[in-house]
């Protein structure tokens, strides 16, 4: 099997980003953004998907982190969707539950080619945690994902069950759950010789 590796470069008058990717890696990360609990939650995503993923960027973060936090979705959303390139033996689905003490996060993808994210759902009671201290919140992990989804042509959906007032403690599960989910999506299937798909070909 080729080598599923790739590098992305982004940079704009707001952001310079850099994504380096292998796919079939260990679990390595080197995540870089200046936003401290991105970093982490990233390091949780590369960790647990056995991705070798660094990530170098440098963004506005005097004005906030909306910029760099979402260009950071949409570079590694490229750098995966080139990693792959023609998804030919993918298992394309993924799903996978992850608990944080009274959180269970419930991650589904399809890399479908039809990027799809609407934005985190509280299942059964489960509520919005405020801003962590660094100022991350639900909103800038919803604008990520949906970077992400986007760009990499994937059909994204997270769901939360649970009630905690701590915004990391929802995000961790999240992120570790899409690591392992993705990992799954774009494992080799042996039994399958072409592209996953019925019309022969994913964008």
């Amino acid at each position: 099997m080729a080598k599923r590796i790739a590098t992305v470069r982004r940079k704009t008058k707001e952001t310079d980003i850099t994504a380096t990717l292998n796919i079939d890696g260990s679990g390595k990360a080197k995540i870089k953004s200046g936003i401290g609990l991105l970093d982490h939650l990233l390091e949780l995503f590369a960790f647990h998907g056995l991705f070798d993923i660094e990530v170098l960027a440098k963004g506005d973060l005097r004005v906030d982190v909306h910029h760099t936090n979402e260009d950071i979705g949409l570079v590694l959303g490229e750098v995966f969707k080139k990693a792959l390139g023609d998804k030919r033996g993918i298992s394309r689905f993924g799903e996978m539950s992850v608990p944080m003490e009274d959180i269970v996060a419930v991650v589904t993808v399809d890399i479908s080619g039809r990027g799809f994210f609407e934005k985190i759902r509280f299942e059964a009671g489960a509520r919005s945690a405020s801003k962590n201290e660094s100022g991350y919140s639900f909103d800038y992990a919803n604008h990520f994902f949906e970077s992400f989804a986007k760009h990499l042509g994937m059909n994204l959906s997270i769901r939360l069950f649970g009630t905690n007032p701590d915004l990391h403690t929802n995000l961790e599960p999240v992120f570790k759950a899409s690591g392992i989910a993705l990992d799954k999506a774009t494992q080799i299937d042996a039994r399958r010789k072409g592209i996953p798909s019925t019309k022969g070909i994913i964008d």
